[in-house]
């Protein structure tokens, strides 16, 4: 069977094109439709949900503020607490003091006692009391802590002690001060030793006489090992 396309051209061009028309009607009305779908979503959670969720806050804002007005003295409570987050900071400044009698230990000759101490933190400055055997066991004590020096992990040798200042006189009864002693000792000390952060290690010199023999000059005291001159007879 044969079949003859009979409409003309235009024609045909006609209906291809109001079938295009509709479509592209129909997909506009589609994006619009979507469009105004999200729009409308959009508005009801601006001003329905959001505003509700607000509202909602503020109602537990203001139960939370009056169940807190309702506490008794709660500037106590709050001041405690400020009190209490302070208190690490603190911890970690106080010196810490019962490294005192360690270091003491280590820097006390054995003829020496100890009989008071005071040690101000506020102005790193420690004095010691007490007695001695000799006046050169006070001046070894001095030595002693002008020498020695510490570690620790900020420093690698360090001065524990400095500006010591001593003072020696005859102990009760007796009437040599060489032989028995008392002394006082005032120094200060790196505050570093008492640090709650840190763990100085103290070295204690060999000191085995006193500093005026220590540090005399050695070329006198030498024996001159040069040949004597004689004076020959006419």
């Amino acid at each position: 069977m044969i079949q003859f396309n009979l409409l003309p051209d235009v024609k045909i061009k006609y209906i291809k094109s109001q079938r295009t028309k509709r479509k592209v009607i129909l997909a506009s009305l589609v994006v619009s439709g979507a469009s105004l779908l999200v729009v409308a979503l959009l508005f009801i959670s601006v001003q329905v949900v959001q505003k509700k969720r607000l509202d909602d806050i503020s109602k537990d804002i203001v139960t939370q503020t009056n169940q807190l007005k309702n506490v008794p003295d709660l500037d106590k409570i709050l001041t405690i607490q400020n009190q209490l987050s302070a208190l690490p900071a603190l911890h970690d400044g106080k010196p810490l003091s019962s490294r005192l009698l360690d270091y003491l230990t280590q820097v006390t000759p054995a003829a020496a006692s100890v009989s008071s101490i005071s040690a101000d933190f506020s102005i790193n400055k420690i004095s010691i009391t007490g007695n001695a055997d000799s006046s050169a066991t006070v001046n070894k004590y001095a030595d002693t802590l002008k020498f020695a020096t510490y570690t620790s992990s900020k420093q690698e040798a360090g001065k524990p002690f400095s500006e010591v200042v001593t003072s020696i006189s005859a102990a009760s009864g007796a009437a040599d001060p060489t032989r028995q002693a008392s002394f006082t000792l005032s120094f200060n000390f790196d505050p570093i030793l008492f640090n709650n952060t840190e763990s100085p290690t103290l070295t204690i010199p060999k000191i085995t006489s006193t500093r005026s023999e220590t540090e005399k000059p050695s070329a006198i005291f030498k024996e001159s090992t040069k040949p004597t001159q004689t004076q020959g007879a006419n």
